[in-house]
């Protein structure tokens, strides 16, 4: 058996899985997809991670902090399940289930989502060595810390994508 004729299947089995789904959820939210509404979902997801990088750090300083993860994570959830919603899911959709143009807008919007990845991981491993090598510090609540800021950033540079082009993406044209 050929390994492009697997990844060939297996590409049009999500493909028709992601058109499948995108039919049936075409007429949840209706008065979220103005580009208003996604630019509050947006908004409301990045304030969302923006408080797990503060629980995160919080966390170094008081165990405590780390009970604002439940809250947090729990309005998180839904409002990232909208976002996805109202965009149809451009972010995460197969190749063949886009046109050109939403192509090169998902890998846009991606390869930003890469870089920001990169560049936010740095910190908790930077952190999480030179910490290593301060006896002043505490290095389990370190660990910790920096695990949360890790998966904070994880979960913003994955959904960054999704924010991007529920920010950017215009109107849909009503006559269409």
């Amino acid at each position: 058996m050929s390994t492009s004729s697997l990844i060939d299947r297996y590409e049009a089995y999500r493909t028709r899985r992601f058109l499948e789904n995108e039919k049936l959820s075409s007429r949840w939210l209706p008065g979220w997809r103005t580009q208003h509404r996604r630019r509050i979902l947006a908004g409301s997801v990045i304030t969302l991670l923006a408080a797990m990088f503060v629980v995160a750090i919080a966390s170094y300083f008081t165990k405590w902090a780390v009970i604002a993860w439940l809250p947090v994570t729990l309005i998180f959830l839904p409002t990232w399940t909208c976002l996805q919603i109202v965009t149809g899911r451009q972010s995460d959709a197969p190749r063949h289930a886009l046109d050109e143009r939403e192509i090169a807008e998902r890998n846009s919007a991606r390869s930003i989502g890469m870089s920001v990845a990169q560049t936010l991981l740095l910190i908790p491993v930077f952190a999480l060595i030179f910490g290593a090598t301060l006896d002043s510090l505490d290095h389990r609540a370190l660990a910790y810390s920096m695990g949360g800021f890790a998966l904070a950033a994880l979960l913003f540079s994955g959904c960054l994508p999704a924010v991007l082009l529920a920010w950017t993406r215009p109107d849909d044209d009503p006559e269409e």
